[in-house]
């Protein structure tokens, strides 16, 4: 489950660099073109990089909490879960090991 909002989380990265790249393309364009100056390509090109970033953080961020939310909601184990479970599990398999030392010992 998680896999699958990841790759929606990749796929979404790459949609924006593509636009980032064209972004940048326009400008260039513009700047040849002397339709804007340098500095204004510039300062466009740096608004747009920030506001993606931020975007993507947000996004990041909502796609987190929905994951969550879907965990909790399906009662489904964490990396948490399932590691407190291999110890116990472990615990437990030496405690029967002990005991089954004990009885073999006091048959003998």
């Amino acid at each position: 489950m998680e896999s699958l909002f990841k790759k929606f989380v990749y796929t979404g990265v790459g949609l924006i660099s593509l636009t980032k790249d064209k972004v940048q393309k326009t400008i260039d364009q513009l700047v040849d073109e002397n339709k804007i100056s340098t500095s204004e390509g510039k300062k466009l090109v740096e608004d747009f990089f920030n506001n993606t970033e931020s975007k993507r953080d947000e996004l990041e961020g909502q796609l987190k909490t929905a994951v969550e939310k879907v965990v909790k909601n399906f009662s489904l184990a964490t990396s948490k879960d399932l590691t407190a479970l291999e110890k116990r599990i472990e615990e437990l398999e030496a405690a029967l090991s002990e005991t089954e030392k004990k009885d073999h010992t006091e048959q003998a």
